[in-house]
C-alpha cells in the first residue's frame, strides 16, 4: 500500500462524516417543515371544511389521544391492555361530575360539584391515572393474553358501574349533559359571538381548536416520555423483564407507570368524547360508546399504525375512527344511504380496519409507521447531494431511529 493511499484515507473520513451529517440535517429540516405544514393545515381546517368533516376530524382527534396512550402501554411497555374503554368512561364521568351542577332528573338526583372545567379536566386525568395505577398489582403478576383478559374485566366493571350509579352518570336511559368547556370565561359552545378573519366561530370551530391543542400536547408529551429514561425503562421491560431487573429497572414500577400514563390519556380522550357528543350516556349493553368494541377499535389503531409508534397511533385513529365518519358524511351528501343498504358506514368501516389489521399482521408487523420510515429513508438517499469529489454523497445506511429505540436496516 502506497504512502499516498494511506494518507488519503484519513482525509476521506471527515468528508464522509460531513456528508452523513448533512444528510441527517436535511432529513431533520424536512421533517420539521412537514410537521409545520401539517399544523398549518389543521389550523386552517375550520375555514375550508364543512360541519360534517369538521366533526369527523374532531372524532379522529379523540381517537388519536386515546391511541397514543394505548401505544405507550402496549407498544412501548409491552403490556397488552383491553381496558381503554373503561378509562374513557371514568374520564368522562369524572369530568361530568366535577364540572356539572347538582340537578334533579325525574326521581333521580344527579350530583355535580360545579368546578371550573379546566380543573375538572385535570381531575379527570388524575382520577383515571389513579385507576390505572390501581391495576398495577394485577399487571405485575400477569403478562400476554392473560393480562389482556384481566384488563378486559375493567370494561365489564365500567358497564356495571355505569348502570348502577345513575347519580353520577345520569343512567343508561337518559344520561347527563356535561358542562361545556370554558377557559377564562370563554365557552367552547355557541354562547357569545366570535369572528376571526371574517369567519364566525361557532361550537364546532371552537371545539376543533380545543381538541387540536389537547392532541398536540398529548403527542409532544408522549414523544418526550418515549425518548426519556422512562421510555427506555418501558422498552427494557417489554424486551426482557429479567434482563431489565438485572440492569436496575424496577419492573413493577415501570409497569405501574405505563398503566397510569395510559389511563390518563384515556381519561383525556373520554373528556373529549363527551364534549364532542354533548352527552354522557352509559352503555345499555357491552357494545356501546364505552364497550368492548371500543377497546378493540383502539387496539386496532395501535396495530395498524405500528406498535409503539406515536405518529402511527395517530394514523391508525384516522383509519379506524375516521372511516365511518367520512363515509357517513359523503353518503348523506351524495345520497348513497339507500344504495348502501345493509352496508352502513359503521359496517363498512369494520371491514376496512379488520382487513387492515390482517394485512399488517401478515405482511408488515411494523404497521404503517414502518412503511413510512422506509419511504422516508429512500427519499433521503435519493435527494442526497453529491460530495465535493462529485462521486455522490456517502449513503446514510441507517434509517431514522424508531420511537422504540431501534433502527430499520
Amino acid at each position: 500500500m502506497s504512502e499516498a493511499t494511506t494518507a488519503a484515507r484519513p482525509a476521506e473520513e471527515p468528508a464522509r462524516s460531513t456528508a452523513a451529517g448533512d444528510v441527517e440535517r436535511r432529513g431533520r429540516t424536512r421533517r420539521a417543515l412537514g410537521w409545520a405544514a401539517l399544523l398549518l393545515l389543521l389550523l386552517a381546517a375550520p375555514y375550508v371544511l364543512g360541519p360534517g368533516l369538521l366533526s369527523a376530524g374532531q372524532y379522529v382527534m379523540v381517537g388519536a389521544v386515546g391511541a397514543v396512550g394505548l401505544t405507550l402501554v402496549t407498544g412501548q411497555a409491552g403490556q397488552l391492555s383491553l381496558a381503554h374503554a373503561f378509562f374513557l368512561l371514568v374520564g368522562a364521568t369524572t369530568y361530568a361530575v366535577l364540572a356539572g351542577e347538582t340537578e334533579q332528573a325525574g326521581a333521580e338526583l344527579i350530583y355535580g360539584l360545579g368546578l371550573p372545567p379546566p380543573v375538572a379536566l385535570i381531575g379527570a386525568v388524575v382520577v383515571t391515572a389513579l385507576f390505572g395505577l390501581a391495576f398495577a398489582p394485577v399487571a405485575g403478576r400477569l403478562s400476554g393474553i392473560y393480562l389482556g383478559l384481566a384488563s378486559l374485566a375493567l370494561v365489564f366493571l365500567g358497564f356495571y358501574l355505569g348502570q348502577t350509579l345513575p347519580s353520577l352518570t345520569g343512567g343508561a336511559s337518559s344520561g347527563r349533559v356535561p358542562a361545556p368547556f370554558a377557559l377564562f370565561g370563554f365557552e367552547f359552545s355557541n354562547e357569545g359571538f366570535l369572528s376571526v378573519l371574517g369567519h364566525p366561530m361557532r361550537r364546532a370551530d371552537r371545539l376543533w381548536y380545543l381538541f387540536l391543542a389537547l392532541a398536540v400536547i398529548a403527542f409532544l408529551l408522549a414523544r418526550g416520555a418515549v425518548n426519556s429514561r422512562i421510555g427506555r425503562a418501558w422498552r427494557a421491560v417489554r424486551d426482557n423483564e429479567t434482563a431489565a431487573a438485572v440492569m436496575g429497572v424496577d419492573v413493577l414500577r415501570a409497569k405501574a407507570g405505563a398503566f397510569a400514563v395510559s389511563g390518563a390519556y384515556g381519561g383525556v380522550a373520554g373528556v373529549m368524547f363527551v364534549l364532542w357528543l354533548g352527552l354522557l350516556k352509559p352503555d345499555e349493553s357491552e357494545f356501546g360508546s364505552f364497550g368492548l368494541n371500543v377497546s378493540i377499535a383502539f387496539l386496532a389503531m395501535v396495530i395498524i399504525g405500528g406498535m409503539g409508534s406515536i405518529p402511527g397511533a395517530v394514523v391508525g385513529a384516522l383509519v379506524v375512527f375516521g372511516t365511518p365518519q367520512i363515509l357517513t358524511v359523503f353518503a348523506s351528501q351524495l345520497g348513497l344511504g339507500s344504495a348502501l343498504g345493509a352496508f352502513s358506514p359503521v359496517v363498512i368501516s369494520l371491514y376496512v380496519y379488520g382487513i387492515a389489521v390482517i394485512l399488517v399482521v401478515l405482511f408488515e408487523p411494523g404497521g404503517l409507521a414502518a412503511i413510512g420510515r422506509r419511504l422516508t429513508a429512500r427519499l433521503s438517499r435519493r435527494t442526497a447531494r453529491p460530495d465535493e469529489n462529485g462521486t455522490g454523497a456517502t449513503e446514510h445506511r441507517s434509517a431514522p431511529p424508531r420511537e422504540d429505540g431501534t433502527h430499520d436496516h
